[in-house]
């Protein structure tokens, strides 16, 4: 099964990038899995312009994001919460990711983890994001993975301080893994 990974986030030392980068240690122990572990910027595009995409068709980033989909059996997204919601950045590229026919997006599995350092851990912008995701027919997992006081949750490494955290996301992963794979049968 190959994964499409990435963090939401364009910032160097985002909370976001080092959550993924966990789940990816965490998913490379899976011999069944390929991790495609994407870095954000390979997909920069402008705000989502229609009069833009008839004149030029679909930015370049956002073509690759869309073959980087296409490639993929499943995704992992770990997103920023910004104000209590999905970062513009993202629903961008997914409206842009979105004008490609066939929908690249229809019936992928998804998981969603957010870091944050507010005591929410961005789950309430994970609720948002799942939105745009279920209307262009993913199918997104149940369970969203929320880490609380994000700023102090990594070591010097990136690795996670807490091993509680990496027991509770290796848990998680599995559980999706599982789900990504009944649903590619």
């Amino acid at each position: 099964m190959k994964i499409l990974a990435f963090a939401a986030s364009l910032r160097k030392e985002s909370f976001n990038r080092k959550l993924i980068h966990q789940a990816n240690v965490l998913l490379k122990t899976h011999p069944e899995v390929q991790v495609d572990l994407a870095d954000y910027r390979e997909f920069e595009m402008p705000i989502y312009d229609g009069d833009l995409e008839d004149a030029s068709g679909v930015p370049a980033g956002g073509q690759e994001l869309i073959r980087r989909i296409q490639a993929a059996d499943a995704l992992v997204i770990s997103t920023p919460e910004y104000n209590g919601g999905i970062p513009g950045s993202l629903k961008n590229a997914i409206d842009w990711a979105s004008r490609s026919k066939p929908n690249p997006f229809a019936n992928k599995p998804l998981l969603l983890l957010s870091a944050s350092p507010g005591g929410f851990g961005g789950l309430r912008g994970l609720w948002h994001t799942r939105v745009p995701f279920e209307a262009l027919g993913v199918f997104v997992y149940s369970e969203m993975f929320g880490l609380a006081k994000a700023h102090e949750a990594f070591g010097a490494a990136g690795e996670f301080v807490d091993p509680g955290n990496q027991k509770r996301l290796n848990g998680l992963l599995d559980a999706y893994l599982n789900f990504a794979q009944r649903l590619a049968k």
